[in-house]
């Protein structure tokens, strides 16, 4: 399980979820097995630890 560890990274993988970049801009995230919607990022970056899809 991904965990903070308070020092601006990530230990560890968030499973299940992948990430890409919608047309305004922003990262959203997904679920991979199902493929619905989890969240969108507006404060500008990516997330931590969530790979990015293809």
């Amino acid at each position: 399980m991904a965990g903070n560890t308070g020092k601006n990274h990530r230990d560890g993988a968030v499973k299940n979820r992948t990430q890409f970049k919608s047309s305004n801009g922003n990262y959203v995230k997904r679920d991979a097995t199902t493929g619905r919607f989890i969240d969108q990022k507006t404060s500008g970056g990516k997330f931590k630890g969530v790979r990015k899809e293809k």
